[in-house]
């Protein structure tokens, strides 16, 4: 009998220790399932987050601006041709002659040019860019 008990005592010490590594095993498994599970949650809660700082954005009903009136549309500037004469005895002279006459004489293109016509006396007045000189005017 002394040999039964032995063969018992040795069956026992391995069955021990293979529950130990199954039990180790088990732990081990259930350790790794556990951090993948917290992983998982991880990924889930920081999708979450994502979505509530974009939700906010969609959810948040827009509100409807009143419709804009649309002025009447103006029509574009015309640039109004203007033939502008002076008679003076039965003879005409257009201002354009006279202006581009007074253009000649001084020489140059003026900013700002004011004339002074005055047909009794044949003569034209005027001030270029703050110089003042005269032009006879002749009623042809």
């Amino acid at each position: 009998m002394a040999t039964t008990k032995k063969t018992a005592a040795k069956e026992t010490a391995p069955a021990k220790e293979t529950a130990a590594k199954t039990t180790t095993k088990k732990t081990e498994e259930t350790a790794a399932k556990k951090t993948e599970e917290t992983a998982a949650k991880k990924t889930a809660a920081k999708k979450t987050e994502t979505a509530a700082k974009k939700a906010p954005a969609k959810k948040a009903p827009a509100k409807k601006a009143a419709p804009k009136k649309v002025a009447p549309k103006k029509p574009a500037a015309v640039e109004t041709k203007v033939n502008f004469f002076v008679e003076f005895g039965g003879v005409q002279v257009s201002v354009d002659e006279v202006v581009k006459n007074i253009k000649t004489t001084i020489g140059k293109d003026a900013k700002e040019i004011s004339v002074y016509l005055k047909p009794d006396e044949s003569k034209a007045y005027f001030v270029a860019d703050g110089e003042a000189a005269e032009m006879d005017v002749f009623f042809c």
